[in-house]
């Protein structure tokens, strides 16, 4: 199969569809690559690389033509101009956009989002929202450490003693335990917090302090009483109770 692989072009964009160790597994399986030039330039990746892999380099319109073309980002509007009816998109298409959904169904293509796919162990090889949550928790505290004006471990020096950074973590899932592990390596003391008690133990493994946030729990609402439904309340509700006394046969307030 021919599987094409254009250049992203959403501003700040600098990831890659594939990359020259992707692109030797689908060669060995008889696939056939179509890299856009310059695809892989701002993931440093150079079209020399994917050349030596086996992929060929081709332009915009030979990448979209391919009957598989595999994207980070959805396709724009005039990326989808570059595409033929039926052809299989596979990506991070963002499922809850329906305008984008719209443009891929009025363009006839059949997409698949790899955001929604089951999160199973057979289905572990393209869990995408992990693996790229493992890089967002890693870029953050790196992010973090070159922004703070100070440095992250203690530093005994002839001058004195700097402390080390005191980092709080908000969120302990995929990117949180992620960022945990990489301010732990750069020597900072680190706090975490989780609406969920139960990754306390996942916390202090990685050498963290779990911030315990106590919640109040749910206020527990009395059951409702029995109405007793005397003619006097009947009469300030503007009910009439002289023709019967059974509640199912008085007539209902008029407004």
């Amino acid at each position: 199969m021919r599987i094409g692989v254009p250049r992203e072009t959403a501003a700040g964009e600098t990831r890659v569809a594939a990359t020259p160790e992707t692109v030797k597994k689908l060669k060995a399986q008889g696939h056939s690559l179509h890299v856009q030039a310059g695809a892989g330039l701002s993931a440093s990746v150079t079209d020399e690389a994917y050349v030596a892999a086996g992929a060929e380099i081709t332009d915009a319109a030979g990448a979209f033509g391919c009957p598989l073309v595999l994207k980070v980002r959805a396709p724009s509007v005039a990326e989808r101009a570059l595409i033929p009816a039926s052809t299989a998109l596979i990506g991070m298409l963002n499922p809850f956009d329906k305008d984008g959904l719209q443009g891929l169904t009025d363009a006839k293509l059949t997409a698949f989002a790899l955001e929604a796919a089951p999160r199973t162990t057979r289905a572990q090889s393209m869990d995408v929202l992990s693996s790229q949550a493992n890089l967002a928790g890693y870029k953050a505290v790196m992010i973090g450490a070159d922004r703070y004006q100070r440095i992250f471990p203690m530093l005994m020096t002839a001058a004195g003693t700097v402390k080390a950074a005191r980092v709080v973590i908000l969120g302990v899932g995929v990117a949180g335990l992620q960022a945990i592990a990489t301010a732990k390596r750069l020597g900072a003391v680190i706090e975490a917090s989780d609406v969920r008690p139960s990754v306390k133990e996942q916390v202090e493994s990685l050498g963290a302090k779990f911030i315990d946030v106590p919640t109040r729990p749910p206020r527990r609402r009395k059951p409702p009483r029995a109405w007793a439904a005397t003619p006097a309340r009947c009469r300030r509700r503007g009910w009439n109770a002289r023709r019967s006394r059974s509640p199912s046969a008085w007539p209902r307030p008029t407004s």
